[in-house]
Protein backbone atom coordinates (compact mmCIF):
# COMPACT_ATOMS: atom_id res chain seq x y z
CA UNK A 1 0.00 0.00 0.00
CA UNK A 2 1.80 3.67 -0.81
CA UNK A 3 1.50 6.69 1.42
CA UNK A 4 -1.66 7.79 -1.02
CA UNK A 5 -3.90 5.27 -0.77
CA UNK A 6 -3.49 4.97 3.55
CA UNK A 7 -6.05 6.53 5.27
CA UNK A 8 -5.62 9.92 6.76
CA UNK A 9 -4.20 9.91 10.77
CA UNK A 10 -6.84 11.22 12.87
CA UNK A 11 -5.98 14.41 14.49
CA UNK A 12 -5.00 14.32 18.23
CA UNK A 13 -8.91 16.01 19.22
CA UNK A 14 -10.92 13.64 17.09
CA UNK A 15 -10.15 10.30 19.14
CA UNK A 16 -10.08 12.36 22.20
CA UNK A 17 -13.71 13.48 22.36
CA UNK A 18 -15.58 11.05 24.87
CA UNK A 19 -19.52 9.82 24.55
CA UNK A 20 -21.54 12.54 24.63
CA UNK A 21 -24.46 10.89 27.26
CA UNK A 22 -21.41 9.57 29.35
CA UNK A 23 -20.17 13.02 30.24
CA UNK A 24 -23.67 14.45 30.84
CA UNK A 25 -24.42 11.67 33.31
CA UNK A 26 -20.96 12.31 34.82
CA UNK A 27 -20.96 16.21 34.89
CA UNK A 28 -24.99 15.79 36.28
CA UNK A 29 -23.54 13.16 38.78
CA UNK A 30 -20.64 15.79 40.41
CA UNK A 31 -22.93 18.47 40.38
CA UNK A 32 -25.41 16.51 42.81
CA UNK A 33 -22.10 15.11 44.84
CA UNK A 34 -21.22 18.84 45.19
CA UNK A 35 -24.72 19.74 46.18
CA UNK A 36 -25.43 16.98 48.60
CA UNK A 37 -21.47 17.24 49.71
CA UNK A 38 -22.55 20.56 50.99
CA UNK A 39 -25.57 20.08 52.51
CA UNK A 40 -23.58 16.99 54.50
CA UNK A 41 -21.71 20.45 56.22
CA UNK A 42 -24.57 21.98 57.35
CA UNK A 43 -25.80 22.57 60.66
CA UNK A 44 -21.79 23.01 62.48
CA UNK A 45 -22.92 27.02 63.33
CA UNK A 46 -21.10 27.31 66.20
CA UNK A 47 -17.74 25.98 64.77
CA UNK A 48 -18.72 28.18 61.86
CA UNK A 49 -18.80 31.12 63.97
CA UNK A 50 -15.56 30.14 65.85
CA UNK A 51 -13.92 29.36 62.78
CA UNK A 52 -14.87 32.85 61.33
CA UNK A 53 -13.14 34.75 64.06
CA UNK A 54 -10.00 32.88 64.04
CA UNK A 55 -9.52 33.28 60.05
CA UNK A 56 -10.60 37.20 61.05
CA UNK A 57 -7.96 37.42 63.81
CA UNK A 58 -5.25 35.45 61.23
CA UNK A 59 -5.44 37.62 58.25
CA UNK A 60 -4.98 40.88 60.66
CA UNK A 61 -1.75 39.07 61.68
CA UNK A 62 -1.10 38.34 58.41
CA UNK A 63 -1.66 41.90 57.26
CA UNK A 64 -3.82 41.49 54.77
CA UNK A 65 -6.09 44.32 53.04
CA UNK A 66 -9.19 44.92 55.07
CA UNK A 67 -12.18 43.14 53.08
CA UNK A 68 -14.54 46.23 54.53
CA UNK A 69 -12.31 48.47 52.00
CA UNK A 70 -13.41 46.42 48.78
CA UNK A 71 -16.91 46.51 49.84
CA UNK A 72 -16.72 50.74 50.73
CA UNK A 73 -15.74 50.66 46.85
CA UNK A 74 -19.13 48.56 45.62
CA UNK A 75 -21.68 51.19 47.66
CA UNK A 76 -20.75 54.02 46.53
CA UNK A 77 -23.51 53.34 44.13
CA UNK A 78 -26.80 51.47 44.13
CA UNK A 79 -26.20 49.97 40.85
CA UNK A 80 -22.64 49.21 40.99
CA UNK A 81 -23.23 46.89 43.75
CA UNK A 82 -26.79 45.30 42.50
CA UNK A 83 -24.15 44.74 39.50
CA UNK A 84 -21.61 42.97 41.75
CA UNK A 85 -24.44 40.70 43.29
CA UNK A 86 -25.74 40.22 40.23
CA UNK A 87 -22.81 38.86 39.04
CA UNK A 88 -21.61 36.70 41.98
CA UNK A 89 -25.39 35.16 41.59
CA UNK A 90 -25.84 34.51 38.22
CA UNK A 91 -22.12 34.09 36.19
CA UNK A 92 -21.15 31.04 38.42
CA UNK A 93 -22.57 27.92 37.12
CA UNK A 94 -23.23 29.38 33.73
CA UNK A 95 -19.67 30.60 32.96
CA UNK A 96 -18.32 27.37 33.96
CA UNK A 97 -21.02 24.92 31.92
CA UNK A 98 -20.26 26.97 29.12
CA UNK A 99 -16.78 26.72 29.58
CA UNK A 100 -16.60 23.16 29.07
CA UNK A 101 -19.09 22.84 26.90
CA UNK A 102 -17.13 24.82 24.02
CA UNK A 103 -14.19 22.61 25.24
CA UNK A 104 -15.66 19.45 24.68
CA UNK A 105 -16.92 20.84 20.82
CA UNK A 106 -13.89 22.54 19.87
CA UNK A 107 -10.78 20.96 22.44
CA UNK A 108 -11.73 18.00 23.55
CA UNK A 109 -7.89 16.92 25.08
CA UNK A 110 -8.58 19.61 26.67
CA UNK A 111 -11.49 19.44 28.07
CA UNK A 112 -11.30 16.23 29.99
CA UNK A 113 -8.43 17.66 31.27
CA UNK A 114 -10.43 20.91 32.75
CA UNK A 115 -12.98 18.28 33.63
CA UNK A 116 -10.87 16.27 35.94
CA UNK A 117 -9.27 19.38 37.32
CA UNK A 118 -12.29 20.98 38.53
CA UNK A 119 -13.63 17.25 40.04
CA UNK A 120 -10.76 17.04 41.90
CA UNK A 121 -10.77 21.30 43.38
CA UNK A 122 -14.38 20.36 43.78
CA UNK A 123 -13.99 17.10 45.33
CA UNK A 124 -10.60 18.32 48.07
CA UNK A 125 -13.02 21.57 48.54
CA UNK A 126 -15.57 19.72 49.91
CA UNK A 127 -13.29 17.38 52.44
CA UNK A 128 -12.17 21.09 53.80
CA UNK A 129 -16.21 22.14 53.86
CA UNK A 130 -16.81 19.17 56.33
CA UNK A 131 -13.36 19.18 58.17
CA UNK A 132 -13.73 23.40 58.49
CA UNK A 133 -17.14 24.56 58.73
CA UNK A 134 -16.74 28.74 58.06
CA UNK A 135 -19.57 30.94 58.54
CA UNK A 136 -18.39 34.14 55.61
CA UNK A 137 -17.96 37.89 56.44
CA UNK A 138 -21.42 38.91 55.80
CA UNK A 139 -22.28 36.78 59.12
CA UNK A 140 -19.56 37.75 61.15
CA UNK A 141 -20.29 40.90 62.94
CA UNK A 142 -16.57 41.82 64.43
CA UNK A 143 -15.99 42.61 60.07
CA UNK A 144 -18.61 45.39 60.49
CA UNK A 145 -19.18 44.69 56.58
CA UNK A 146 -22.80 44.00 55.05
CA UNK A 147 -24.89 41.57 53.29
CA UNK A 148 -25.07 43.71 50.38
CA UNK A 149 -27.13 40.32 48.32
CA UNK A 150 -30.18 40.83 50.86
CA UNK A 151 -29.89 44.64 51.36
CA UNK A 152 -29.61 45.13 47.59
CA UNK A 153 -30.60 41.99 45.67
CA UNK A 154 -30.47 39.77 44.31
CA UNK A 155 -30.15 37.28 46.43
CA UNK A 156 -29.44 33.29 46.26
CA UNK A 157 -29.11 32.38 49.78
CA UNK A 158 -32.44 32.54 52.26
CA UNK A 159 -31.80 33.09 55.98
CA UNK A 160 -29.25 29.93 57.01
CA UNK A 161 -31.67 27.92 59.32
CA UNK A 162 -34.67 27.83 56.45
CA UNK A 163 -32.15 27.31 53.29
CA UNK A 164 -32.51 24.11 52.70
CA UNK A 165 -30.81 24.82 49.21
CA UNK A 166 -27.05 25.77 50.17
CA UNK A 167 -24.58 25.43 52.88
CA UNK A 168 -23.74 28.79 53.61
CA UNK A 169 -20.85 27.92 56.09
CA UNK A 170 -18.97 26.47 53.43
CA UNK A 171 -16.62 29.59 53.10
CA UNK A 172 -13.59 28.07 52.62
CA UNK A 173 -12.03 27.54 49.59
CA UNK A 174 -14.42 29.45 47.59
CA UNK A 175 -15.47 27.55 44.75
CA UNK A 176 -16.64 30.89 43.19
CA UNK A 177 -12.67 31.78 42.57
CA UNK A 178 -11.53 28.43 42.41
CA UNK A 179 -13.16 27.59 39.14
CA UNK A 180 -13.51 31.11 37.54
CA UNK A 181 -9.29 30.72 37.66
CA UNK A 182 -9.55 27.38 36.18
CA UNK A 183 -11.83 28.82 33.63
CA UNK A 184 -9.13 31.60 32.36
CA UNK A 185 -6.03 28.50 32.81
CA UNK A 186 -8.26 26.62 30.50
CA UNK A 187 -8.69 29.17 27.77
CA UNK A 188 -5.61 30.67 28.04
CA UNK A 189 -3.98 27.15 26.86
CA UNK A 190 -6.86 26.29 24.39
CA UNK A 191 -6.34 28.97 22.60
CA UNK A 192 -3.61 30.93 20.12
CA UNK A 193 -4.95 34.37 20.16
CA UNK A 194 -3.42 37.32 21.40
CA UNK A 195 -6.46 38.37 23.50
CA UNK A 196 -6.52 35.26 25.53
CA UNK A 197 -4.62 36.55 28.46
CA UNK A 198 -7.60 38.88 28.70
CA UNK A 199 -9.77 35.64 30.52
CA UNK A 200 -7.76 36.76 33.69
CA UNK A 201 -10.38 39.29 33.81
CA UNK A 202 -13.07 36.92 34.94
CA UNK A 203 -11.15 35.46 38.53
CA UNK A 204 -10.09 39.70 38.77
CA UNK A 205 -13.90 40.21 38.71
CA UNK A 206 -14.73 37.36 40.73
CA UNK A 207 -12.45 38.24 43.22
CA UNK A 208 -13.66 42.04 43.85
CA UNK A 209 -17.43 40.56 44.00
CA UNK A 210 -17.06 37.44 46.35
CA UNK A 211 -14.85 39.83 48.53
CA UNK A 212 -17.08 42.99 48.01
CA UNK A 213 -20.14 41.16 48.62
CA UNK A 214 -19.25 39.92 51.67
CA UNK A 215 -19.18 36.06 50.80
CA UNK A 216 -15.53 35.13 51.44
CA UNK A 217 -12.34 36.06 53.09
CA UNK A 218 -9.05 36.46 51.16
CA UNK A 219 -7.78 33.74 52.66
CA UNK A 220 -10.88 31.61 51.38
CA UNK A 221 -9.14 32.65 47.67
CA UNK A 222 -5.80 32.19 48.59
CA UNK A 223 -6.98 27.89 50.18
CA UNK A 224 -8.97 27.72 46.55
CA UNK A 225 -5.64 28.94 44.26
CA UNK A 226 -3.51 26.48 46.13
CA UNK A 227 -6.38 23.89 45.63
CA UNK A 228 -6.28 24.35 41.98
CA UNK A 229 -2.39 24.74 41.56
CA UNK A 230 -2.30 21.32 43.46
CA UNK A 231 -4.29 19.94 41.13
CA UNK A 232 -3.05 21.46 38.11
CA UNK A 233 0.35 19.52 39.06
CA UNK A 234 -1.07 16.29 39.74
CA UNK A 235 -3.23 15.94 36.89
CA UNK A 236 -1.36 17.49 33.73
CA UNK A 237 -2.45 19.00 30.01
CA UNK A 238 -2.00 15.01 27.67
CA UNK A 239 0.41 15.66 25.01
CA UNK A 240 -1.36 15.43 21.30
CA UNK A 241 -0.47 12.30 19.74
CA UNK A 242 1.80 12.29 16.81
CA UNK A 243 0.78 11.23 13.52
CA UNK A 244 2.57 7.65 12.36
CA UNK A 245 6.08 8.03 10.58
CA UNK A 246 5.81 4.28 9.49
CA UNK A 247 4.09 5.64 6.07
CA UNK A 248 7.83 7.69 5.32
CA UNK A 249 10.33 4.79 4.65
CA UNK A 250 7.84 2.53 2.48
CA UNK A 251 7.18 6.07 0.60
CA UNK A 252 10.96 6.13 0.15
CA UNK A 253 11.70 2.42 -0.38
CA UNK A 254 8.85 2.68 -2.97
CA UNK A 255 10.94 6.20 -4.72
CA UNK A 256 14.19 3.47 -4.61
CA UNK A 257 12.74 0.37 -5.87
CA UNK A 258 10.61 2.84 -8.93
CA UNK A 259 14.30 5.03 -9.90
CA UNK A 260 16.30 1.59 -9.76
CA UNK A 261 13.65 0.23 -12.79
CA UNK A 262 13.62 3.13 -14.39
CA UNK A 263 17.25 3.81 -14.94
CA UNK A 264 17.74 0.38 -17.87
CA UNK A 265 15.09 2.30 -19.69
CA UNK A 266 16.53 5.81 -19.64
CA UNK A 267 19.83 4.10 -20.60
CA UNK A 268 18.76 1.88 -23.43
CA UNK A 269 16.43 5.63 -24.77
CA UNK A 270 19.85 7.12 -24.25
CA UNK A 271 21.58 4.66 -26.82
Amino acid sequence: MNARSEPAQPGPDASARPPLVRELLLVAGLFLVYKFGRQLATGHTAEAFRNAHHVWDWERVLRLPDEGAVQSLLLHGDTLVHVANTYYAAVHFPATLAFLVWLYLRRPAHYVWARRTLAAVTGAALVLHLLFPLAPPRMLGATGMLDTARLFGPSVYGPPRTDALSNQFAAMPSLHFGWALMLAIGLIVATRTRWRWLWLLHPLVTLLVIVGTANHYWLDVIAATALLGLALAVLRLPRPRQRSRCAVPHRRIEVRRRTSAERPELVGAGR
